[in-house]
Formats: C-alpha cells, sequence, structure tokens
C-alpha cells in the first residue's frame, strides 16, 4: 500500500521561509530572534489549513516553535501544540502572538517515557498515543503531525472522527518502515493526496499527505 502512495506524490514549487511571514490572511507572524542550537521552523507552506473552522480542536504534533499552531489558532479558538524540545521558545512565540494555544510537552509515542532527538539535541520526555492526546485535548476535527517518523506508531482506529489529516511521513533514515495498517486505514477512510515538496526533497522523507475524511 505505502507504494500506491508513493506513487501518487506530486512535486510543487513552494516558496522560502521568511523570519517574520504572515499568516494565510496577512497577518504578521511574530517569532522571538533568539538563536538556539536547532532548527526554528517559521513557516510551513507545506500544509493546508484554510478549512480550519472557528469550533475545530486543532492539535499541532510537532509544534516545533509554532509556525503551524499560531497560525491556526487564528482561525480556531482551540489549538493544542505538542512539543518535546522547542517547547521553552514555543511558549514565548505564543505570548509574542497572543493566541490561545496550550502545549503538551512530549511527544507521540506508545505512552512511556522516551528520548527524543532533533538537530542533535536530545530530551527525555513523556509520550503519549494519539489517543491520549485526543482525550488531553477534549478531541480532535485537525491533525497537523510531524515528528520525525512517530506518524507510525499512530493507532489506525485513533484517527477515527478527525475530519482533516496534514502530516507528513518519514522513511529510513529519519523514520522506521511505514506502518501498512495506518496507510490502508487513510486510504479506506479518507480522501487523500500525497505531495513532495522541494524544500523536503531530503532523505527519509516519504511526503506531505492532505486527507480529509470521506463523508
Amino acid at each position: 500500500m505505502w507504494r500506491e502512495l508513493c506513487s501518487r506524490i506530486r512535486r510543487e514549487p513552494t516558496v522560502p521561509a521568511d523570519a517574520e511571514s504572515p499568516d494565510a490572511r496577512g497577518h504578521p507572524v511574530v517569532f522571538t530572534t533568539r538563536e538556539l542550537p536547532f532548527r526554528q521552523i517559521r513557516d510551513v507552506p507545506e500544509y493546508r489549513f484554510d478549512d480550519i473552522r472557528q469550533d475545530d480542536v486543532v492539535i499541532d504534533i510537532g509544534a516545533n516553535v509554532g509556525a503551524f499552531c499560531i497560525r491556526a489558532a487564528r482561525r480556531s479558538r482551540r489549538v493544542f501544540a505538542v512539543e518535546p524540545v522547542a517547547w521553552e521558545i514555543l511558549e514565548e512565540n505564543i505570548r509574542l502572538n497572543q493566541v490561545p494555544v496550550k502545549i503538551v510537552r512530549g511527544a507521540l509515542g506508545d505512552g512511556n517515557p522516551g528520548r527524543i532527538t532533533w538537530d542533535g539535541i536530545t530530551v527525555s520526555v513523556p509520550t503519549y498515543s494519539l489517543r491520549e492526546i485526543v482525550s488531553l485535548a477534549g478531541g480532535c476535527d485537525f491533525l497537523k503531525c510531524d515528528c520525525e517518523g512517530g506518524e507510525w506508531s499512530i493507532r489506525p482506529e485513533d484517527l477515527a472522527g478527525i475530519r482533516r489529516i496534514e502530516m507528513e511521513l518519514h522513511l529510513p533514515p529519519i523514520g522506521g518502515l511505514p506502518n501498512p495498517s495506518l496507510l490502508e486505514y487513510i486510504a479506506r477512510h479518507y480522501h487523500f493526496e500525497m505531495e513532495r515538496m522541494p524544500c523536503h526533497d531530503v532523505l527519509g522523507v516519504m511526503g506531505i499527505l492532505h486527507a480529509t475524511c470521506r463523508e
């Protein structure tokens, strides 16, 4: 199944990220200029989120410094960000932009404590299954997930009830082998498209999944 999905990957041009870039409505998104020993992702042109609704519960797994969740919070009043490494600067950026984002310090996983590495920085944090994260958030309508291979730990049934998915899918050496049952569940229950963008044209990235639940 995952080979079939790979065959559906499209390549599209993208735009470079700016240190201060606007959201989809043209409002500026402000980020702290403090330097850190890991990449701070400040723009997310690869994700589609114009269809976030005001009453959606939005979950951003792998929030980094807030590029997605801050923009999402300009559309929805209920946004939850899961971040294991950059959570302190994420908090700072949320304050700078005065948006109502709640942070879960941790990572997607099997529920056991885990060691997460980002750009050579390794931290020990609690991990949560997707079902646990959804429970903490009080539901999920829109899921964005970019967690360097952690997506393959998602139990397919935990996606039930989620209307929209924006997810970066990884391959070795970034992540483990794809989980066929997860891909098969998505293929059965969602209209989807796979997209490979030049800004992610690196070894270990399968592509960006854009998925909408079938009615």
